[in-house]
């Protein structure tokens, strides 16, 4: 019997292209996301179950998750990949998307983590949170985002302490630019958008690339997988020189006019 992974955001880029490279090594997939086309489509693809669910509603994902212990033996894999960014100034961006963000991002996360917890803990399963860059290091005209991933990771290293009693693991994966709504950008109402649509990605991964890199930290249990050339850098300068690092990260991502003046921060 195939083993059974619930993917969230599972239509977006690299949530389709991780669960292609889950479904080559025999698994299930189940596939949570918002109503719409992409998700349709995966309805047709073999040993997918694909659900429409808002993890922000509590209702909904209880549905679902009693939906999938209805057809499926067990669930042993659980991948946090739905998210939405904020991209513009925090002086310029309105509350209410801040939180936003935090409901998607984390809360969102740490409902599914709650409802599904039980069913990894009879499974001996895994957790596998995908976090960012920034998740780790600071990202400016992100203060959302990063603030979100942050606290994301910070739940999911607390838990893997609680969990690991019962035999389940959580893994974090630190992807960074992957280019999955490039061509799919429109106007973010309030800076609100897809992640992976920016117009100021740097060294932007395939979706597949990054399944791949993320598909071989899961099969070897890493409890960290940097995903990415960036992210592998940004990971080690931050820890020899956060100083560095924010200077390099504001050089790259702030227009001229708001970088810091001087040359390297304070």
């Amino acid at each position: 019997m195939r083993p059974t992974a619930v993917i969230s955001g599972g239509a977006g880029g690299l949530g389709q292209a991780f669960g292609a490279i889950l479904r080559e090594h025999g698994w299930f997939t189940v596939m949570l996301n918002l109503p719409g086309p992409d998700l349709d489509a995966l309805s047709f693809v073999p040993d997918t179950l694909a659900l429409s669910c808002d993890i922000t509603d509590t209702g909904q994902l209880t549905e679902a998750a009693w939906q999938i212990r209805a057809e499926r033996p067990s669930i042993d894999l659980v991948v946090y990949n739905a998210g939405v960014t904020h991209i513009g100034p925090f002086t310029t961006q309105a509350l209410e998307d801040h939180r936003k963000v935090f409901e998607v991002n984390y809360f969102g996360a740490v409902a599914m983590a709650k409802e599904f917890g039980p069913d990894l803990r009879r499974s001996n399963g895994t957790h596998l949170a995908i976090s960012s860059v920034a998740g780790f290091c600071p990202l400016a005209l992100r203060t959302a985002y990063a603030g979100s991933k942050h606290a994301l990771e910070g739940f999911f290293k607390s838990l893997r302490s609680e969990e690991a009693v019962h035999g389940v693991a959580c893994l974090i994966a630190a992807p960074s630019f992957i280019a999955t709504n490039t061509g799919a950008r429109s106007e973010p109402k309030g800076g609100l958008a897809r992640p992976g649509s920016a117009s100021d990605q740097v060294d932007a991964l395939a979706p597949e690339d990054a399944a791949r890199i993320l598909y071989r930290g899961l099969v070897r249990r890493k409890t960290f997988i940097p995903i990415g050339r960036v992210a592998r850098l940004s990971h080690l300068i931050n820890r020899l020189s956060p100083r560095l690092y924010r200077h390099l990260m504001e050089r790259t991502i702030l227009p001229p006019s708001a970088k810091t003046q001087g040359g390297a921060p304070h």
